[in-house]
């Protein structure tokens, strides 16, 4: 973690953006530091950043912020990051459960009036080898422990779901029916966050398709947006009076990824 003066944990008018930066020192060398100066979030919440603390170029990095780095065991895979300019009252790792948490899969902040949780949910994988771990493990064990912050105080999720959740969420529906990301049992796991409480906070502002924030490499499908939304925030439903605007940032490159936010007055 790198030393900073942060503001005080007071949260009020507060900016949130998450993105799978699909290797965080591949996305520096695209302008990641440069983003972070002109989009002036209060907190950035990172997937699949592929590094320890120590291979990352932190003199690169902006000083006004409080660096929580959270890498997988193995190298350059997986990992998550917290990146807050407000000093959180407390940041864990993990889970709580070595099963769970030797690929970095999960950093929680807590704050003054909410938890802020950033997740890099596993993938399916294309021959759906891991799909029975996502439906039974992973997915209801995640939302146990959103739920056991909740008892607490309200809770913002974010990060790289890892599924679409309805056709609007991408280009081709019928043609990737079945497909890691948008298989019937991931398709129900997120359903059970949503049954749970927990609001997919862009569906508040928008209802349009189109709006995307994975593309493959292949094919020029960024360019033809040929793409899939599986970045989220979703929040408590107590919290839906004081969110102001989720958006997405397809024009922003650096990952096969862009960047997703939520805004909180």
């Amino acid at each position: 973690m790198l030393e900073s003066s942060p503001k005080t944990h007071t949260t009020s008018g507060m900016k949130f953006i998450s993105w799978n930066v699909n290797g965080i020192r591949a996305c520096l060398k695209k302008g990641f530091a440069d983003f972070m100066k002109s989009s002036q979030a209060d907190v950035y919440c990172l997937q699949e950043i592929k590094a320890t603390e120590e291979q990352i170029p932190m003199e690169e990095l902006p000083e006004d912020y409080q660096y929580f780095w959270y890498p997988a065991e193995r190298k350059g895979y997986s990992g998550t990051a917290l990146i807050t300019r407000v000093a959180p009252l407390d940041v864990t790792f993990g889970m709580g459960e070595a099963e769970y948490d030797t690929e970095g899969r999960v950093v929680t902040a807590e704050f003054d009036d909410y938890f802020l949780v950033t997740v890099y949910t596993p993938n399916a994988k294309a021959d759906l080898a891991r799909l029975k771990y996502r439906e039974e493990e992973w997915d209801p064990r995640f939302l146990a422990h959103l739920k056991k912050l909740e008892e607490t105080k309200p809770v913002i999720a974010c990060g790289d779901l890892n599924v679409a959740h309805k056709e609007i969420d991408l280009a081709r529906p019928k043609e990737n029916v079945g497909n890691a990301g948008f298989t019937d049992e991931e398709r129900r796991g997120f359903q059970n966050f949503v049954d749970a409480g927990f609001m997919d906070t862009f569906r508040l502002f928008n209802s349009e398709g189109g709006n995307y924030s994975w593309w493959s490499y292949r094919a020029g499908a960024r360019q033809r947006n040929i793409g899939w939304r599986i970045d989220y925030f979703i929040a408590s439903e107590s919290l839906e009076e004081h969110l102001t605007d989720a958006f997405i940032l397809p024009d922003v490159l650096g990952s096969d990824h862009c960047p997703v936010g939520l805004e909180l007055e």
